[in-house]
């Protein structure tokens, strides 16, 4: 029997999440959007509340949350504010790939670094030209005793300049290339750890994006996580459990967005009536509830078939971090424009909203791989 309903603690959790977001991001949005600084504030409130690292296990400092649990945390941490919510949701894409390919020893350690000093982790795939084609990854680790060797340049690592440690992808074996690729937990306060800027971006701007370099840092061989080779693997799995994740800030994201435009027309007289008695407006209005209503679906099917280990997970996942980021981009640009000038001016949040859509169609895979990801899925 098909059921959308919650049960009362997933009702619970997500009005949790959602207090927190009303009582802490919400009210700072626009502070940290302007200062362009990292939240920590706010992420030491949330540890304190117990909201960070949601889908981990108890044993390691998490919440023990569902795929599906962490998606209703998510939507409320982007009702909130994106920017501020993808600092916590991008720590728990840096933990992934040791939730799933670590050993028990080193879960424990690293895991119970980041939750004493309740700080944050970063990712670090992607460089300056090797973006979606992870197989251009150039950064090398190369064994040298107990000890890798790590040389490379990585760039838009979200969290970096403020991590404990980095979850690199390098190549072990330069002749196998991307089939050699490996995963790493580096302290960022490593010798030879180079931290060459932070990115000044268009939204999102309370997460830190940062280019790093890496000059021979010397990397113990327990620091690498699972085989040698089995980092293309665990970066796609990783993506496969994340990506609803981004789906559901971005329906987060328009569902304010959405709200805040409803409002604002329902009581912006023109002509002696409400705007929203314009189907030009109450048009816009019902599509971009429709919209957010079918991406939330979407996104709770795909958080569902990761929960319960179906095959179509991973085309599912793509599909709503695909859809659900196109319709925050839509919903946030209609909720400018229904909003005319006030909704351009820093008057109200909406202009924000729309700066930040756009960095959701773009960070873990392009809405364009995820397309690719999905037609070779449905093609095959």
């Amino acid at each position: 029997m098909v059921d959308f309903s919650l049960t009362p603690e997933q009702i619970e959790l997500r009005e949790k999440y959602k207090d927190f977001a009303e009582r802490l991001m919400r009210p700072n949005a626009r502070k940290y959007d302007t200062l362009a600084e990292f939240p920590w504030d706010i992420v030491k409130q949330a540890y304190k509340e117990g909201l960070m690292n949601g889908p981990m296990a108890p044993e390691y400092g998490g919440q023990g949350h569902t795929i599906f649990e962490s998606a209703l945390a998510s939507e409320e941490f982007g009702a909130g504010c994106v920017g501020i919510g993808i600092c916590m949701d991008a720590n728990t894409l840096a933990l992934t790939p040791l939730y799933l390919g670590a050993s028990d020893e080193q879960k424990k350690k690293f895991f119970g670094r980041i939750v004493e000093e309740k700080g944050v982790a970063a990712y670090a795939l992607t460089e300056p030209n090797a973006g979606s084609d992870v197989a251009g990854i150039k950064s090398t680790a190369l064994l040298h005793g107990d000890k890798y060797i790590l040389n490379g340049h990585k760039r838009y690592i979200t969290n970096g300049a403020v991590s404990t440690f980095i979850t690199v992808f390098a190549i072990t074996d330069p002749e196998k290339g991307a089939r050699s690729l490996t995963a790493f937990v580096v302290p960022t306060d490593s010798p030879g750890v180079e931290i060459v800027s932070n990115l000044q971006k268009m939204g999102q701007r309370a997460s830190v994006q940062t280019e790093f370099k890496f000059h021979d840092v010397e990397v113990p061989v327990e620091n690498r996580i699972g085989q040698e080779g089995h980092g293309f693997l665990l970066a796609m799995k990783t993506f496969e459990r994340t990506r609803t994740g981004v789906a559901a800030l971005s329906i987060g994201n328009a569902r304010e967005a959405y709200e805040t435009a409803k409002d604002w027309a329902k009581n912006r007289i023109q002509f002696g009536k409400p705007i929203t008695v314009n189907q030009g407006v109450s048009f816009m209005l019902a599509d971009m509830a429709t919209e957010i209503e079918a991406a939330r679906l979407v996104t709770w099917h795909a958080a569902w078939a990761y929960d319960n280990k179906q095959k179509s997970a991973n085309q599912l996942s793509a599909m709503a971090k695909m859809y659900a980021s196109d319709v925050a981009m839509k919903v946030t640009t209609d909720a400018v424009q229904i909003m005319a000038g006030e909704g351009y001016s820093h008057d109200y949040l909406v202009e924000k909203m729309m700066r930040d859509a756009k960095l959701c169609q773009i960070y873990e895979g392009t809405n364009q791989i995820q397309r690719l990801v999905i037609s070779k899925n449905i093609l095959k």
